[in-house]
């Protein structure tokens, strides 16, 4: 059994159990946080690319925690800048082996948030189950040969707009990856990515057959 807990943003944590992934962990200045940076406990920290709004309190909670952070080397640079860290950089289309499984990284059309670098997203392999966090994207085709490659049981999809997919891009995604749940995140924490949720739920499962599971931020849920 795997935990998700939402924490407002883009902002999550996968638990098998045994070993805490966080994700993106924008927290501190993130309106729509549950938690104080602090009392964030982890074993490895993914992020997608260095904006605020996702490296975030990373590199703080990996330090606090003895974790590991994973992302590409441009991000690791950003993140020791407070000091050393353990890291495990990572480019487009390489996957790593770690404790709880396996972690591999996708292209995401976006910008980086640091000089020469690229944003992208992940498929996380743990507790039996492959998530796949989409990151901060535009809608691109090759969703479909993620899709391919992984069964993904989960999709974690930003539909905010302006910044990223909106929920009718967001729900052709879903088409393409083929995945069996979707998790919409990367909206409603400002005006400028308002949307409604429950739209893009009616949207995605009539266009997909997909379930669309609207999580709140601070809501924990036990997936299988």
């Amino acid at each position: 059994m795997v935990k998700f807990s939402y924490y407002g943003h883009s902002a999550f944590l996968l638990d098998d159990g045994k070993y805490k992934v966080l994700v993106d962990p924008f927290i501190t200045g993130n309106p729509k946080a549950t938690v104080k940076a602090e009392n964030v406990k982890c074993d490895f920290v993914l992020v997608s690319h260095a904006h605020g709004d996702h490296l975030g309190n990373a590199p703080e909670i990996a330090y606090n925690n003895g974790a590991a952070i994973v992302t590409t080397p441009e991000v690791i640079s950003e993140a020791e800048s407070i000091g050393r860290l353990t890291c495990h950089p990572m480019n487009l289309g390489g996957s790593l082996d770690l404790p709880f499984g396996r972690v591999r990284m996708t292209p995401a059309l976006h910008s980086a948030g640091v000089p020469g670098g690229i944003a992208c997203g992940f498929v996380i392999n743990i507790g039996g189950l492959n998530f796949y966090y989409a990151g901060d994207t535009a809608l691109f085709s090759d969703m479909q040969l993620i899709g391919q490659r992984d069964r993904i049981d989960y999709a974690v999809l930003p539909i905010g707009d302006n910044y990223t997919m909106g929920i009718e891009d967001a729900a052709q995604a879903a088409k393409l990856l083929g995945a069996r749940k979707i998790i919409p995140v990367h909206y409603n924490t400002w005006p400028v990515i308002a949307q409604d949720a429950q739209e893009f739920k009616i949207l995605a499962e009539k266009e997909t057959q997909a379930e669309v599971l609207v999580v709140e931020p601070g809501e924990t849920l036990e997936l299988d």
